[in-house]
Formats: structure tokens, C-alpha cells, sequence
């Protein structure tokens, strides 16, 4: 069953991001028609979370940082019903135990046999490249067996750079893979779906899929960590500069 508010944020904010960044969208025919899968996702900017759930057909529900749902004033309230109404729910990364608190709010909408969203690499990409991802998704990936659809987000940072609140007219544009099953891709590649061991070498391949989809560059190394490189003033980490073109 559809959200209500869901349904809500499509018809009032759906017209007007659909005129002012002309998303488009290719590989929705991925998407399967019932049933629950994992949607894993690229994160370029925030209003991914409203353009992906926007061009997908069926409802979305991705975790959020429990920030967007507590902040204080009129702002604070704008904010935790639009992130409500995309169907996030507030996980506390802070938290020891947030691991499995994602993991349980995952295996809850997938019980449900809803589409579950992600961003693997955890925090917006600094510089729109793809980062290493956190292996929380390839766990509840192996843990339920569910169909993993990757999702690149294309041309959103443009649109949304960090630190902009109102989305400038640049066009966006999604890319949904095929499906991959995850145990039969555990055990294609020696793995045993059940060990821990297959968790980074699934991640890892999820995370250049995505790259191969968006046509940027991948990173192998965490995003958060280079973030906080460049905001100590020390730059980008060796390994991690841009290539010069």
C-alpha cells in the first residue's frame, strides 16, 4: 500500500521538478512489478532522494540520518515532511548500534515485499565521482536474497550542489541496471553467501556497476574519509586526487 503522503509529495512537487530539471529515466523496465528489492544508489546530492523516488514507479523507502527528522523551527518541520513524505525513515548513524538498526528497517520493508533504497557510500560524494560503498547493503542483500537494482544518479549534483537549497534548472537523469541476484552471484564467485567474506568483493562490484552506469570515475576509497581530508585543508588523500583532463 502507497503512503498517502507519498502520493502527495508526486502530485505537488512531482510537476514542478519534472518542468524545472526534466529528469528522465532508463532501465524502469528493472524494476519489478511486485515483490521486494534493493535499490542501491549513487549519491551526488540531496535532492536524489526526491528525484529518484519521483521517476520510479513504485514507492521508495530509504534511511535517512535521523538530523533531517529533529532539526528545530519552520525549516526543521518543511524538512521532516518532505523527507517523511519520500518515505525515508530516520536511522541514528551516530548511534553503536546503527548498523543493525538498518539492517532490521531494511528486512522490515523487504518483509513487506516494498523496494528498499540505499546510498552505499554513506555521505554525498565531495567531488560527484563514485566512492567505495559501506557493505551494510551487500549484508541485507545476503541476508534476504532479494533482487539488488543499481540506480545511478546522473547530473544531480549540477542541479543540487552541496550547500544549495533550491535545485537549479539542470537536467537530471537516472539509470536503473539489471537485477542481480545475490546469491547466485556469491556463489558464481566462490563465495558462500552466508560468510562474511563475500560481503566487500559484492559491495565492491555493486559500486563499479554504478559507475559504469553513471560514466563517472570510481573511487576506491570511503567518501567521509575524503571529506574530511579536504575540510582539514589537507586536500585530497593520495590515491584519491582527480585526474587531470
Amino acid at each position: 500500500m502507497t503512503n498517502k503522503w507519498y502520493v502527495f509529495f508526486k502530485a505537488t512537487l512531482g510537476p514542478p521538478l519534472l518542468l524545472w530539471n526534466r529528469p528522465t529515466i532508463t532501465g524502469s523496465e528493472n524494476i519489478p512489478r511486485s515483490g521486494p528489492a534493493i535499490v542501491v544508489s549513487n549519491h551526488q546530492a540531496v535532492m536524489d532522494s526526491f528525484y529518484l523516488p519521483l521517476m520510479v514507479w513504485r514507492q521508495l523507502t530509504f534511511p535517512a540520518k535521523k538530523e533531517y527528522f529533529t532539526s528545530p523551527g519552520l525549516g526543521g518541520r518543511i524538512q521532516r515532511f518532505f523527507f517523511s513524505s519520500v518515505g525515508q525513515i530516520p536511522i541514528d548513524r551516530s548511534d553503536s548500534g546503527a548498523g543493525e538498526t538498518l539492517v532490521s528497517a531494511a528486512k522490515g520493508v523487504l518483509d513487506e515485499g516494498k523496494l528498499f533504497g540505499i546510498y552505499p557510500e554513506g555521505t554525498r560524494s565531495p567531488d560527484g565521482r563514485i566512492y567505495k560503498g559501506k557493505t551494510g547493503m551487500a549484508r541485507i542483500a545476503m541476508e534476504t536474497g532479494v533482487p539488488v537494482l543499481p540506480a545511478a544518479m546522473i547530473g544531480t549534483r549540477n542541479a543540487n550542489p552541496i550547500g544549495t537549497l533550491i535545485p537549479r534548472p539542470r537536467k537530471v537523469r537516472m539509470a536503473i541496471g539489471d537485477a542481480i541476484d545475490p546469491h547466485e552471484w556469491a556463489r558464481e564467485n566462490g563465495f558462500d553467501p552466508g560468510s562474511r567474506d563475500v560481503m566487500r568483493p559484492f559491495t565492491d562490484y555493486v559500486m563499479r556497476q554504478l559507475a559504469e552506469l553513471s560514466g563517472y570515475e570510481y573511487v576506491d576509497m570511503y567518501a567521509a574519509d575524503v571529506k574530511r581530508s579536504l575540510e582539514a585543508g589537507h586536500g585530497y588523500p593520495a590515491g584519491a586526487e582527480p585526474k587531470q583532463h
